[in-house]
């Protein structure tokens, strides 16, 4: 915590923009330490301008930050320095910036011309930084721009060093210092950085250790806290007593962990909502994937009974048989049409029967036919059957003899008609 306010400091004194410099930087719960009753040292050379000391807060508490003679930006810029101020329930540090004119810097006295209202320690003129030797440590320099001016310090309350709170300097700004206050200001230079910096790093100055009576009180240039130009503090400028309560700090820890925790327990909660999300994600995914499998799988097994079931046959019809004649039948297998019978010799061989056809489909034998008279008409040939699959043709039969039974076909075909009997040999037919 002390360590980021104390970052915040430097960086925002190097980042925020001019005008702003009058605003907060750091707040704390306790406030500063007297300031410290020390003597100026020697300006180095003509054009350095005086910046007071101030306590200033770090990771380790308040620490001294050496007053020191620094070289202005611009010529005809003043140093208006920084200071603490009561907040309401904090003391919070506005930082010290460079301007045409001296602002309000909480009316603490923090002496060597800054009395607490302006400066009274010179003036710009033609270019030329003008000092007064009443307040100015000037003897042994070969500065001509030197004038002598007498300034009151008001002694009881010369040592508070922050605005507001208890026990702290009651000041208001003025007319002149709101005005200054919106002018164009610059901030503090980089050596100015870098002293801050030197002091904050530097054990010595710190308000536990040195009891409010640092052994740097103040330069002659910034960072050189060695050598001829330091200046030890003379004495504290009130007893010092250490910090027993932090309230601000406190706060602040006690909102950073509350800020802590409810990061950590939005990152948890969102972490488990992820973790449900991808679990019921991954099982509705393994459910889709075991219920394409499982359709998968019936229709297979669907498809294999289907497959290994037999293709059922088409029952075979059958024609009822009619007393008379049986017409030509159309057979699946076709028989040859029988060549026209010849009249045998009376000396021919008795008649043999004709070999039975096969037949697809089997048919119902007809009934046998009754020999017909003498008068019967010619005898007329069969129609032929259509034949899918060629025969041989059967022998030509011989006249069977009147009381011969006419041959019982096993297969539907037509039946031949009984020959006629034998004719005389001058009466054979031609053929």
């Amino acid at each position: 915590m002390h360590k980021i306010r104390l970052l915040l400091l430097t960086l925002l004194m190097l980042t925020i923009p001019v005008a702003s410099f009058a605003q907060f930087i750091v707040s704390v719960g306790i406030a500063p330490p007297a300031l410290p009753v020390y003597e100026q040292p020697m300006v180095p050379a003509a054009g350095y301008l005086w910046t007071p000391g101030y306590w200033a807060y770090g990771d380790q508490g308040y620490f001294w930050v050496p007053g020191t003679w620094v070289m202005a930006p611009e010529v005809g810029l003043l140093w208006t320095p920084g200071y603490w101020g009561w907040g309401g329930d904090a003391y919070a540090w506005n930082g010290g910036y460079w301007g045409p004119h001296v602002g309000f810097y909480g009316g603490v006295n923090y002496g060597f011309g800054y009395g607490g209202v302006g400066y009274e320690g010179g003036y710009w003129n033609n270019g030329a930084f003008n000092y007064n030797r009443s307040v100015n440590n000037i003897s042994n320099t070969n500065i001509t721009n030197i004038y002598n001016k007498t300034v009151i310090n008001n002694t009881t309350v010369n040592n508070v060093s922050y605005n507001g709170g208890t026990g702290g300097i009651s000041a208001r700004p003025t007319a002149e210092e709101e005005t200054a206050a919106h002018e164009r200001h610059a901030p503090p230079t980089a050596t100015q950085t870098e002293h801050i910096k030197a002091a904050s790093t530097n054990h010595e100055l710190l308000a536990s250790v040195n009891q409010g009576k640092p052994p740097i009180a103040a330069t002659s240039k910034p960072g050189e806290f060695t050598g001829k130009g330091v200046v030890p503090a003379k004495e504290a400028g009130a007893p010092y007593k250490a910090a027993e309560n932090k309230p601000a700090d406190n706060k602040a820890a006690e909102s950073k962990a509350a800020e802590s925790k409810a990061t950590e327990n939005k990152a948890a909660e969102n972490k488990a909502a992820e973790s449900k999300a991808t679990e019921n994600q991954a099982a509705e995914n393994k459910a889709a994937e075991s219920k394409a499998t499982e359709n998968k799988a019936a229709e297979n097994k669907a498809a294999t009974q289907r497959a290994a079931q037999p293709v059922p046959r088409p029952p075979a019809e059958s024609k009822p048989s009619k007393p008379s004649a049986a017409p030509p039948a159309s057979a699946a297998h076709a028989q040859p049409a029988p060549r026209p019978q010849t009249a045998p010799k009376p000396e021919a061989r008795p008649e043999t029967a004709p070999r039975p056809a096969t037949a697809a489909h089997a048919q119902p034998a007809p009934r046998p036919q009754t020999a017909p008279k003498p008068e019967a008409r010619p005898e007329t040939a069969p129609r032929p059957a259509t034949a899918a699959h060629a025969q041989p043709a059967p022998r030509p039969q011989t006249a069977p003899k009147p009381e011969a039974r006419p041959a019982t076909v096993a297969h539907a075909a037509p039946a031949p008609q009984p020959a006629k009997e034998a004719p005389k040999p001058e009466e054979r037919p031609r053929q």
